[in-house]
């Protein structure tokens, strides 16, 4: 019902704004210049429609499963009531099912199936409600709308207010939503810090966070410390950086100074695809093919060498974020003003020196920015660093030895049936926490940069 309801919805918006757009062309003959374009007064007819239905389908979407969820619970008996918000969750789940998974179910008791009866009977009535009262307000909103039209109506003014304040609703949603992670990872993270010290968590040096189920178990405490994921993280994306920041600034260099506009229309689409390969194919490529390269070329040498190693995790990952550095860095140095490189060459430099001394300085901002978002991204990467490093949290800075990364013990922590109650599951949260205040620096400093440096070359 919902699909038809929508449907609905574009249907009168489409029929709106034609009818609005025919009426509002009709007012040039009436011998008085129109304050607003045909275009204006459609899109203000489209908009009286289908607002209204948007709005109660918005509404009728976050009341009505409550409300049905609410009856279908209180037909149940007495016995069967739930007593707290779990047992709640999960006697809802049940009828739930027994509506939606593939009708009432056999194995279901007769208090579910007349329960569920009375649910189905409720969203089938709620769907056809749903569609009588939208048609009815987009009919309102289109009578409305036509009657206010006329040759003096700044339909212009009312449409771009409409237009502003959706664009204000779309803002507050995406910094709602920016705070809502924000405080719901950090409620977690106090909570665990209320069972776990923060200086041990900040400070401590052994990563083991397996629980035991008895006291007279060893480990049964678990340890917490985050330095060897830290380092572990930073040692990897370091070994990254290394790989991919030459090579892309390089290549950046070459296409937007140096190579022909058809060898740049060519080859700069083929380094892109990169950018589009799954993360989990440069896992296996890392996994199968650069780790035991490495493993044998220091066995070759004398050196003892994991078989999971930051090496390889490290030179693969930079290998995938090479297109973040090239792309952005090439259309950065494009963006430099030609006249620049002109005044170079007339005081005689050749067009290495003007790319060093004139063109990078100019386009520094920007490849920071750059540089700023492929480390960002390093520091989220979590397959390749399963695949190719490991899962031991060893505090260790010697890249031929397996360590672990704060991405991928998120992603372990949370992996399976887990207690969202337990020190264990909640040290994932802090790890999430202490990642995104790190990545947060990371930004700050790539804004402060960017500001410095481009004024100066405003």
């Amino acid at each position: 019902m919902s699909a038809i309801y929508l449907l609905s919805l574009v249907a009168i918006a489409v029929v709106g704004y034609l009818f609005g757009r025919m009426r509002g062309s009709s007012f040039y003959s009436s011998g008085v210049l129109p304050h607003s374009l045909p275009s204006y007064h459609g899109w203000f007819v489209a908009i009286s429609a289908a607002l209204p239905m948007l709005l109660l389908f918005i509404i009728w979407s976050i009341a009505a499963p409550k409300f049905i969820e609410a009856r279908g619970l209180a037909e149940l008996p007495a016995a069967m009531q739930p007593t707290d918000d779990l047992s709640r969750a999960t006697v809802a789940r049940e009828l739930q099912n027994a509506v939606t998974g593939g009708g009432l179910t056999e194995q279901a008791s007769p208090e579910i199936r007349h329960a569920a009866e009375t649910m189905q009977w409720l969203s089938s009535a709620s769907g056809w409600a749903l569609l009588a009262g939208g048609l009815a307000v987009g009919a309102i909103g289109f009578w409305w709308a036509t009657s206010q039209q006329r040759p003096q109506f700044r339909a212009r003014n009312v449409v771009e207010r409409v237009v502003v304040w959706v664009l204000i609703a779309c803002s507050v949603v995406a910094v709602l939503t920016t705070l809502g992670i924000v405080f719901s990872v950090l409620f977690e993270t106090l909570r665990f810090f209320s069972k776990y010290p923060w200086y041990d968590f900040l400070f401590g040096t052994q990563w083991s966070p397996q629980i035991a189920m008895r006291a007279d178990q060893v480990g049964q405490s678990g340890a917490f410390g985050f330095l060897p994921l830290f380092v572990g993280t930073m040692l990897i994306t370091v070994i990254a950086m290394l790989v991919a920041g030459p090579i892309g600034l390089f290549a950046a260099i070459y296409m937007a100074e140096y190579a022909s506009p058809r060898f740049r229309a060519t080859a700069k689409p083929i380094l892109e695809i990169l950018a589009g390969v799954p993360t989990v194919v440069f896992g296996f490529f890392a996994a199968l093919t650069v780790a035991p390269l490495i493993r044998d070329l220091g066995a070759a040498v004398g050196l003892s060498v994991a078989s999971e190693s930051a090496l390889a995790a490290g030179l693969v990952m930079g290998v995938m974020i090479i297109p973040f550095v090239s792309s952005l860095s090439d259309d950065v140095i494009n963006a430099v003003p030609q006249s620049l490189r002109d005044g170079s060459y007339a005081m005689g430099a050749t067009r290495s020196e003007t790319i060093r001394q004139v063109v990078l300085p100019a386009a520094l901002s920007g490849i920071v920015s750059a540089m700023m978002l492929a480390i960002s991204r390093a520091v989220g990467e979590t397959m390749i660093v399963v695949m190719a490093a490991g899962l031991a949290g060893n505090l260790t800075f010697n890249p031929l030895e397996a360590v672990t990364t704060i991405t991928v013990q998120i992603k372990t922590l949370l992996v399976g049936d887990q207690e969202f109650d337990s020190v264990k599951t909640l040290s994932a949260f802090a790890l999430g926490f202490v990642l995104f205040f790190f990545t947060l620096t990371l930004n700050v400093i790539a804004l402060r940069i960017v500001e410095r440096y481009r004024e100066q070359y405003d």
